[in-house]
């Protein structure tokens, strides 16, 4: 019963119509509902203006993505950025979010390009660097990825989402030893998360034997 009343609040608490969505797009965000999120922060930039209307749409792009909306995330983002409210760490972030989409859309001249505007305002931020050396990967650049998980390091040397990542890199760079380092350590950072999961599990690969190849 407590719960039925406390829901019925939490509903009126947002009034009807364009009004109310603003307050229906972050109930969305607490509820984990990002598609409905989205639609919602996308209705209050429509009936906004200035850096109002740029931060809804740069929110609307965050959800769309954490949807896999990949689409709809980057005409979200695109509008965001075409306007001139998103100042200093909002754009740098609205800038790594769209890298992240052209990224899945497999993009990665866009990518790194919306990836590099990003750092002159959100260079401290690790997961900047973490996905850049994702990206890096993907490009096979290996200096860029040597060097974006060192600053991902530098920031966030017990990250354990940085540490797995930092495995990657050094598995693509060649180094098994310094790779199974890394796993084993974001392992024990995340003994019962996912990332220690998958980091486990690539640990496991590494220790399956390679088996030759019949000849016939």
């Amino acid at each position: 019963m407590i719960l039925i009343f406390a829901a019925a609040a939490l509903a009126a608490a947002c009034p009807a119509g364009a009004e109310g969505a603003q307050c229906r797009a972050l109930e969305a965000v607490a509820a984990g509902q990002s598609s409905t999120a989205a639609a919602e922060f996308e209705a209050v930039a429509a009936a906004a203006a200035g850096p109002q209307r740029d931060r809804a749409f740069a929110a609307a792009g965050n959800m769309w993505l954490a949807a896999g909306d990949h689409g709809k995330a980057a005409l979200a983002l695109d509008k965001a950025l075409a306007g001139t409210g998103l100042q200093a760490e909002q754009r740098g972030e609205a800038l790594l979010d769209r890298a992240r989409v052209a990224e899945a859309q497999g993009d990665y001249k866009l990518a790194r390009a919306r990836l590099t505007e990003a750092e002159a305002t959100v260079s401290e931020d690790p997961f900047l660097w973490y996905f850049s050396a994702a990206l890096a990967i993907r490009e096979e650049n290996r200096s860029e990825a040597q060097r974006s998980i060192g600053r991902a390091l530098t920031l966030a040397p017990n990250e354990p989402l940085v540490l797995f990542q930092a495995g990657h890199v050094h598995h693509f760079l060649g180094d098994e030893a310094k790779a199974r380092d890394f796993w084993t350590r974001a392992a024990a950072a995340d003994p019962s998360g996912p990332i220690g999961q998958r980091s486990k599990e690539a640990l496991a690969l590494m220790s399956k034997p390679v088996l030759p190849k019949s000849g016939r």
